[in-house]
């Protein structure tokens, strides 16, 4: 019995210690055209995204870089816009903080969650935006 619980105990700090975010890791997958899902508010109100005009395009090396908005094109191209924000990426007490600046406004968000088909962050509002790797139109002949 007593080798039943050291077991279940053990394979929960491992189901625990795997479904955390190493902020580390997270950062490798911030490069990229990232496409608006969901927004949730902190009373829980959820609004889904099925279709998106404008993508994020976020790029940082070395812990700085920036995010723009960004038209994509049927022909798989993109058109810039004049929306640019300068990104900072920082690792505090074992999260993963993008500190955004522009010239009117400072602000940051944490990562809740970044892999190769999902990004998560909450601002300091509380507001969750939850974003899926933008994958274009394919449109062959």
């Amino acid at each position: 019995m007593k080798n039943a619980y050291y077991l279940i105990l053990t394979l929960s700090f491992l189901v625990l210690g795997c479904a955390q975010n190493n902020p580390q890791e997270q950062l490798q997958y911030l490069n990229g055209y990232w496409e608006i899902k969901q927004v949730e508010t902190v009373g829980g109100k959820e609004r889904e995204y099925s279709f998106s005009e404008r993508v994020d395009y976020i790029e940082i090396k070395d812990s700085t870089g920036f995010r723009t908005k960004v038209l994509p094109r049927i022909d798989g191209s993109f058109v810039g816009t004049d929306s640019r924000e300068a990104v900072t990426a920082r690792i505090k007490n074992d999260s993963l903080y993008l500190e955004y600046s522009t010239n009117y406004d400072t602000w940051q968000e944490v990562v809740l969650k970044a892999d190769a088909e999902e990004l998560q962050v909450r601002n300091a509002r509380g507001i969750t935006y939850t974003y899926k790797k933008f994958e274009p139109i394919n449109i062959t002949d």
